[in-house]
Order: structure tokens, then sequence, then C-alpha cells
């Protein structure tokens, strides 16, 4: 368990990812973890150049097994833009969202083929991800046609509270048209395989109702 290693996506070069990845990992709790950077390389560095992260080595590798763990490097799988000096910081971009895609796609690779034992991913632009022909909703439904996956749901895990998702990125008013017993019953399913798995041997799950008298409680006429 100790040495498993955890990729990380970029996300959109142009937002906030790049700044928010070298800061997490130059210094403080996991500045030497094991974990691998997919993104552009030159994107990285042109963040380091503006003096607005700490000081860190990044250091450029094409496999985890080339991986330094060490206090204040970076490891970084070069996932490069077709053209890191036209890109936009702040800017819906489709070669930023291509990248995106790219990053994910990559990190899933390295995951499948038992490199890394996990992903964590820093946000995307989801209208960039369109931009560039990758029309996903988000990363949910771009990880579960990456694996292949048919019942996939969206998990928010806190210490005291667990939530999965019935349905995601979707307006309400056209959530009740794809609602189905079936996909309640699926998801239920999952919520309690994922439970056990992290620990919980009989788990309690609560179903949120839309309507707001799915309680079942009737009325009382006085």
């Amino acid at each position: 368990m100790a040495n498993n290693t955890i990729a990380i996506t970029m996300g959109d070069p142009a937002g906030i990812g790049p700044e928010i990845i070298i800061k997490a990992l130059a210094e403080g709790e996991l500045s030497g973890a094991r974990a691998v950077v997919v993104g552009c390389l030159a994107t990285l560095r042109r963040i380091q150049a503006l003096g607005i992260t700490p000081a860190a080595e990044l250091r450029p590798i094409e496999t985890v097994a080339q991986a330094r763990f060490a206090p204040g490097v970076i490891n970084v799988i070069d996932e490069p833009l077709a053209d890191p000096a036209a890109l936009q910081a702040g800017k819906v971009q489709a070669q930023a969202g291509d990248l995106a895609y790219r990053c994910v796609r990559r990190a899933t690779e390295l995951a499948q083929a038992g490199e890394v034992q996990g992903i964590a991913t820093a946000p995307l632009n989801k209208e960039a991800l369109h931009l560039a022909g990758h029309m996903y909703p988000g990363h949910t439904e771009l990880l579960a046609t990456l694996t292949h996956s048919r019942d996939y749901a969206m998990v928010l895990y806190t210490d005291k509270l667990k939530v999965i998702h019935v349905s995601t990125h979707i307006a309400l008013r056209k959530f009740l048209d794809t609602l189905s017993a079936e996909r309640i019953e699926t998801v239920v399913s999952m919520a309690d395989t994922f439970l056990k798995r992290v620990g919980f041997s009989q788990p309690r799950i609560a179903v949120a109702g839309v309507n707001p008298h799915a309680g079942g409680e009737r009325p009382v006429w006085r």
C-alpha cells in the first residue's frame, strides 16, 4: 500500500490547474508524495516563471518507473500542447480542451496498466473540451467511456457524508425524463458495493426524493 502512486491530470492548461498542482506538490504535506503529473511541461514551466508558485524541480519523465519521489521534486509525464506559445490564460481554447482530454486518457492508460493506483483530476473546462470535439459532460462520463464502464456514478465523499448521484450535468427539467426505477436500483446497488469496499459492513443508504412528499406521509385533515 505504501508504494501506491497517483497520477494527477493537469486539467485545462489555461485555467487554475497548473498553478494548484505546483503549489500543492512543491511544499507542505504533499511535497515528495508518490504522485506523477500528466500535463504540458512547457505550461508548468511558464507558470513557475511567473514567480507565483513555490520553488520546485519540474522533472520530466517518460514512465512512472523513472519517477524520483523527493521533497521539492515534481515528476511530469509531458503531454504537450499543440502550440504552447499561443495558450492564453483564462480563455476558452480548443487546444486547451484537447490537452485536458489527452491528460485524462493518458492517466487512465497508466491506471489500467497498473503503473498508478489512482487518478486525481485538476479542473477542466467543458466548453473547451467540446470545442476540441470531445463531447463529454464532464470527467465522470469521460472516465466511463475510457474504461468501457456500463454502470457508473459520481460519488462525493467526506468522513460524515457520502453522496452518490443518480444523474449529473443535466437540467432538472430534463432529469425527470431520464429518471427510472432501474437507474435508481443500479445506483443504490453501486452505493452499497462502494460503501462495503471502503469499510462499511452494513451500509445505511437514504434515497432523496424528487417530490417533496416522496416520504409517503399521508395528509391529515381536520
